[in-house]
């Protein structure tokens, strides 16, 4: 009976960290499978794989529209992510793209951490990426560097380890013309 019991413990706890499995090493898998503690007191506890606070990653080239800074806070927020914004541009130039909102990310408590990447900018992100299994996805503006080279199809999808957002920005679509009203009077 101790057998079939400790089995229900190991199966119950292979439940409570479905979830929390994708950021586990095989050895810490392992080690909470193998686990002899209750389920109840496991589940009791919170979760903190490698104290690794998931990401979403913003490429930000040599200017940052303030619809795409928008949804990437808004997204971080609501997901409880953190920011990683990924740059080839000098940091001074970067930080001075991103002060205007210190303020919001600080009351919307969304932590930021800046990367500066050097090399060819598709290797470099892709290189990141794979290196940082934390990060969620990648956002990028569709009418910046990488943007274009996705939608145009000069950049290969599937070199990027991870799923990649193209925000619009207002600024970049065309305003369409409103229609004139007529004026006059209508034959009946």
């Amino acid at each position: 009976m101790t057998k079939l019991t400790e089995n229900i413990k190991r199966m119950l706890n292979a439940l409570a960290y479905a979830n929390a499995g994708e950021n586990l090493s095989a050895r810490e898998k392992m080690i909470y499978l193998s686990s002899s503690e209750p389920a109840v007191a496991m589940l009791a506890e919170p979760f903190v794989a490698g104290s690794a606070q998931k990401q979403v990653a913003l490429y930000m080239g040599s200017e940052l529209s303030a619809d795409v800074m928008n949804y990437v806070m808004q997204t971080c927020a609501r997901l409880n992510h953190g920011l990683t914004v990924l740059t080839f541009q000098p940091e001074f130039h970067a930080q001075a793209l991103l002060k205007p909102y210190a303020e919001a990310l600080e009351s919307a408590g969304i932590t930021l951490k800046l990367e500066t990447l050097a090399g060819d900018p598709l290797n470099g992100l892709s290189r990141y990426l794979r290196r940082h299994p934390a990060v969620a996805f990648l956002a990028c503006n569709e009418s910046g560097f990488l943007g274009r080279g996705l939608l145009n199809g000069t950049q290969r999808q599937d070199v990027l380890p991870v799923p990649v957002v193209l925000v619009a920005s207002n600024t970049n679509k065309t305003k369409v013309a409103q229609p004139a009203k007529a004026t006059g009077t209508r034959a009946a």
